[in-house]
Parts: structure tokens; sequence; C-alpha cells
């Protein structure tokens, strides 16, 4: 957390200004009755479940002839309130690709959403390669980097209504945000940030977290 920060609410962060320089593998079908799942990658999805089950039940069943198992021996199975501890959990990332103006969701090697960007203009290029999601604000404040303005939240403020930082040089800093000139997005006309529609960056915010992979490609 920013130094003389505060927290309101679980995600309502806000500490000093940003100074952000924009506004310038095998099946069991055979064995086992089928799992139905559904959405992307329900395939791997339904494999990877009935292996772990198999794993856990063969070797009962091999051991069968010599008598029951003490209980410590028998495996932990999930509550039928809980259909997903079996499941491989999914790694999610950001995937921003400047040539496309547009940033991508990843959870796995599945697309889950994706928006359009506006990005760093010639001059002042939108730094390429792996980053992580370093502080998310909502309603963040805003430092004009020369003349040291403050500009609260509110209509004016150039970073919209939320700020996914990724980059800092510990002065500066670089993330995406929302803006109050939603016309200019698909452009290349900031001073590094990404600007994203405040609907969509509002979007984005719920569903990232410090400390997510941010991958930025020409």
């Amino acid at each position: 957390m920013p130094e003389g920060a505060t927290l309101n609410g679980s995600r309502s962060l806000r500490g000093r200004p940003r100074r952000c320089l924009d506004a310038l593998a095998m099946p069991y079908d055979e064995f086992v009755p089928p799992l139905r799942f559904r959405g992307p990658g329900r395939s791997r999805l339904r494999t990877t479940a009935i292996a772990a089950l198999l794993g856990a039940f063969l070797p009962i069943a091999a051991q069968a002839s010599s008598g029951p198992l003490p209980p410590e021996r028998l495996p932990q199975l999930p509550a039928l309130s809980q259909p997903t501890a079996y499941l491989p959990q999914l790694t999610r990332r950001l995937v921003l690709r400047l040539g496309e103006r547009r940033v991508y969701l990843y959870r796995g090697s599945s697309v889950i959403a994706s928006y359009p960007v506006a990005i760093g203009r010639a001059g002042w290029e939108t730094p390429t390669g792996q980053f992580q999601v370093r502080e998310t604000i909502v309603n963040p404040s805003w430092q004009h980097p020369f003349t040291h303005e403050v500009i609260p939240p509110g209509e004016r403020n150039p970073l919209g209504v939320r700020w996914i930082g990724f980059w800092s040089d510990g002065t500066n800093a670089i993330g995406f945000h929302g803006t109050p000139n939603p016309t200019l997005i698909g452009q290349a006309v900031s001073h590094g940030c990404v600007r994203m529609h405040n609907r969509d960056i509002a979007d984005l915010f719920e569903q990232v977290e410090v400390g997510m992979a941010v991958v930025v490609e020409p």
C-alpha cells in the first residue's frame, strides 16, 4: 500500500495521487460414467477430474482382497457443495497487444474477456515485456507530473473510475485506467498508460488482483 494510503472497504484503496503521465491426455470413459462440464476446456477438465477420482479409488480396489482399510487410509473426498475440489485451478493473466489496441484476460489458455484500449503515442510508447499488477485503486486522484496539481476523483479526472497499475519508476506510474474522453479509445494517444472505457475498466477491475501477471506485446 502506498505511503499515507487508507483502505475504504475491501477494495477502495486510496493513497497519494497517481502521477501517471497519461493526461498528458487418456480417456477413462469405459470405466467411469460420463461427467458433464460446461464452458471452455471442458474436455480437459473432465479427463482430469476422472483421473483424480481413479487415482483415489484404484489403490483401494487393489487392496480389497486384504480386508477393509482403516478410516485414516480412506481418501478424503470433497463435499457435495465443493464440486471443483478435484478440478485444476487455472491461472489468470492479462495480455495487452499493442498492435491490436486490445487487452485480453486469460484463464489458463482460454480468453474469458477482452476490451479495446488506447495506448502510448510515438515518443511515449507503452512499455513491452513481463509485468505484474502492482496496485488497484477505486476512484483514484491524479497528480500532474509537472505542475503537481492534484485532480480529485470525479468527471474531470483523467484516470476515470479505476486504476490498475503495473509499472513504476518510483515517481511516475503506468497502468490501465478509465477516461473522461472515450472517443480516443483505439488510438495511440496517451503518455504510456492504457486508457479504457470506464465501464470496461470497472469490469476488469473486479477480475484482477495484485500480483497477477501482465504481458505487454507489440
